[in-house]
Formats: structure tokens, C-alpha cells, sequence
């Protein structure tokens, strides 16, 4: 489930712009509280590119000098985050009713 919800968290994290590898890990963490390793991210990437969802190239911003690698999403990706969406509203729908039923 922790996977799934790192997929739906990068995929928004896309949605409207690019970010490299760190600055996605950092709005995970900070954003989410996900708290996500610095090992996990980058083949969460790997993975998302692979499956056609993220665009990545390679840019040099400013006067830092050094490249970075940013990740952009794709229609595939845009598509897959709504699915990804809608799916856990349903899920959270259904858990927040059982959770209530629960409490009654």
C-alpha cells in the first residue's frame, strides 16, 4: 500500500511542474510527512519512467553549474494519476463510513 501511495504522491507532486530528484524527496517529507529515504526515491523514478508516466532530461538552472536530472509528467502519467485519484477517494470514502460505523 506505502508503494502505491509514493506513486500517487510523485505523480501529484508533477502535476504542475518539473522538480529533480531532491526537490521531490523534499516535498514528499515535508508536504505528506511521508518521510521517504533518500534510497527510495530514486527508484521510484526509475520505475515511474519505465512505466512511460515521468519524462526526465537533464537541465542546468541559474548559476549553479551543475546538472540536474528533472522529471516531468507525461499524458500517460496524467492519466494515471486521475485513475490513481479517484481510486483512493473511493477508498478513502469507504474507510471513513466504516470507520464511522464503527464509532456509532
Amino acid at each position: 500500500m506505502i508503494k502505491g501511495v509514493l506513486e500517487l504522491a510523485l505523480l501529484c507532486i508533477l502535476r504542475k511542474r518539473a522538480h529533480y530528484g531532491l526537490e521531490i524527496l523534499q516535498r514528499m517529507n515535508e508536504e505528506s510527512g511521508l518521510e521517504v529515504a533518500d534510497g527510495t526515491i530514486y527508484p521510484l523514478l526509475h520505475r515511474m519512467e519505465s512505466a512511460g508516466f515521468v519524462a526526465a532530461d537533464w537541465r542546468i538552472e541559474g548559476d549553479q553549474g551543475r546538472p540536474r536530472k528533472y522529471y516531468t509528467l507525461k499524458p500517460r502519467g496524467a492519466a494515471e494519476l486521475k485513475a490513481m485519484s479517484d481510486d483512493w477517494r473511493d477508498l478513502r470514502s469507504r474507510m471513513d463510513a466504516l470507520i464511522e460505523k464503527g464509532t456509532r
